[in-house]
């Protein structure tokens, strides 16, 4: 990696890009539709492609990356196993139960019952999993979404609410919503503890005092996104400037396309050169579906000499609850997972020194009728001794 000169030299830049998406024409002969009848009473093995374009949760594959993610499931097992005082004689809503891993834990536990609630179509594996080990007659599988369906008999609230909510960025693809649905509906809450919901200041205040404990529990509930600056020119160059003449031809125009769309994908934690910013911390607890979006002011330092590139973000969940500190760190270098890291290119660099520093604002907007559209704003302003840089930035996530 080359390293910036000593000597001064005064540069000016201003960048920025917003693309207009193009529109296209397409004819709607053949509406698609979610959740048909045929669908819903389909068996996994029985679907070809064209249902599962429609469901592509009922495939096992996409399981079997996330059970592979050891940091994920081997944290959500120790949250859960190695608290079994505080899921004894309990009953469990598994909200997004996929192949039931979370139930068959809860289960094993000591839970009275567990509620394992999926839409879709791969909860036949699960019910075919739960029934192979034994669990079937605690555990009770429900098809639907959770904003549809009704507990069983004689159960109007649950006592835990498991769900793996988080998606890449923390928010795309999530179902937070739904969690915070199922526990204004479900979670059994002590009454005032709901109206202190209202209030988020003076619940933090009483959580902090340790006035009260609440009887309703989430695994995972609080989460807090973070972003950091990267020196990333070797794969900037072969992701990003690569158009700018492919095979001889100007294929340039593309590169602002390419930028304006964050990369999932694995960072080494040696290219970070600025320190962690938290952006955000979501609390569960109390949050309301208005909470979601973040719009905030960030501050980075540099750590040493170097180039940045670009921002990432990562987030890190915590599970409260547990009386040892329980978390899912999805930070570069820290191990890993399914959610990688998100990063987002910018149309030019800067050359930074140790303990410079560079502010902005960063926004994220969830779309909460489809969480797989996430627009993003990053803006910022560096000042340095070697280079000044103005750039105002758009971004999407979609799916």
């Amino acid at each position: 990696m080359n390293r910036p000169s000593d000597h001064v030299v005064q540069v000016k830049k201003i960048a920025s890009f917003e693309p207009r998406e193009q529109s296209m024409n397409i004819q709607n002969n053949h509406p698609v539709t979610n959740g048909s009848n045929e669908l819903d009473y389909m068996s996994p093995e029985n679907m070809t492609s064209k249902e599962y374009y429609l469901d592509s949760n009922a495939h096992f594959a996409v399981h079997e990356e996330s059970l592979k993610d050891e940091i994920r499931t081997k944290t959500f097992r120790n949250a859960i196993i190695n608290n079994r005082h505080l899921f004894k004689d309990k009953v469990v809503l598994d909200i997004g139960c996929g192949v039931g891993i979370f139930s068959l834990f809860a289960a094993k536990a000591g839970a009275k019952m567990v509620i394992a609630v999926e839409k879709s179509n791969v909860i036949e594996y699960a019910k075919r999993i739960i029934r192979a080990n034994r669990y079937d007659k605690v555990i009770h599988i429900i098809k639907g979404r959770i904003e549809d369906i009704q507990l069983p008999e004689g159960i109007d609230k649950v006592d835990i609410i498991i769900a793996e909510w988080m998606g890449y960025c923390l928010f795309y693809d999530s179902i937070i919503q739904s969690v915070i649905y199922a526990r204004d509906k479900f979670l059994n809450l002590h009454h005032h503890e709901k109206l202190l919901i209202e209030i988020h200041v003076y619940f933090v205040r009483l959580q902090q005092e340790h006035m009260f404990k609440p009887d309703g529990l989430i695994f995972p509930d609080r989460a807090t996104m973070y972003m950091v600056g990267i020196e990333d020119r070797d794969y900037k160059e072969d992701k990003v400037e690569w158009w700018s003449t492919v095979y001889g031809y100007n294929m340039s125009c593309l590169k602002n396309y390419v930028m304006r769309e964050p990369l999932v994908d694995n960072v080494d934690k040696r290219q970070i050169c600025t320190d962690h910013f938290p952006l955000k911390t979501f609390d569960l607890k109390t949050m309301t579906v208005n909470d979601i979006n973040i719009v905030t002011k960030f501050r980075l330092r540099a750590l040493r000499n170097d180039y940045i590139h670009a921002f990432v973000t990562y987030f890190l969940v915590e599970f409260t609850a547990c009386p040892q500190r329980t978390v899912i760190n999805t930070a570069p270098g820290a191990g890993y997972t399914h959610w990688k890291h998100t990063v987002f290119y910018f149309p030019d660099y800067i050359t930074i020194q140790q303990d410079e520093q560079l502010e902005g604002d960063f926004s994220c907007k969830v779309n909460l009728e489809n969480t797989k559209k996430l627009d993003f704003a990053i803006d910022f302003q560096f000042n340095g001794k070697l280079s000044n840089l103005q750039s105002q930035n758009r971004y999407f996530m979609k799916g």
